[in-house]
């Protein structure tokens, strides 16, 4: 792991532990065994360090994503599949999630989201554009605009689920029922 690495990670066990207000860079820099200068050379502040956080959350739901996704299945099957894997990472990292969204909601850097989230958004766009080939979604969709709805909306569906209140087992299956239901009306022909 390379320095930026270790600074990433040590920002997240920081701000985890003690919250990112009262996190200081000297918490970073100890957790990631690098001298407290040596971060200054990787990230101006603490809280340019949030879109390398959430950099590397958009690289694990391509990860999970792409391991998910049968290329030859059908509609359903493959919004199923990104459902869940967009609810998997999102339950697996929701203690990220909240810092990403504390962190950059409140900074210059909130303007930097759809830039973090381009190589997603592309992911799913081509899922889509091949779906359009395959003649299994509309023939007047357009795959770039329609991926950055479907990414929006599922991961917004998985945060009321994980994030916002007590988890439930059963208001996730009904959450992920009804929002499969309402991706494959949309997008069918």
């Amino acid at each position: 792991m390379d320095k930026k690495e270790k600074i990433i990670q040590a920002s997240i066990e920081a701000f985890k532990e003690k919250g990112i207000e009262k996190t200081k860079i000297a918490d970073i820099a100890q957790k990631a065994g690098i001298a407290h200068g040596t971060f200054y050379l990787y990230f101006p502040s603490k809280l340019s360090v949030m879109p390398a956080i959430a950099e590397q959350m958009v690289v694990q739901f391509m990860k999970k994503i792409e391991a998910a996704i049968a290329p030859e299945a059908p509609l359903q099957e493959q919004l199923g599949q990104l459902v869940d894997a967009i609810f998997q990472v999102t339950a697996e990292y929701r203690d990220v999630s909240v810092l990403i969204y504390a962190g950059l909601s409140t900074t210059e850097h909130i303007s930097q989201w759809e830039t973090i989230y381009t190589p997603l958004y592309a992911l799913v766009a081509s899922m889509l554009e091949a779906d359009k080939k395959r003649k299994l979604v509309r023939d007047t969709l357009n795959p770039a605009l329609a991926a950055k709805l479907l990414i929006g909306l599922i991961e917004s569906a998985a945060e009321q689920v994980y994030l916002y209140a007590g988890y439930d087992a059963e208001n996730e299956a009904k959450q992920k029922a009804e929002l499969l239901t309402l991706l494959e009306h949309a997008l069918r022909p």
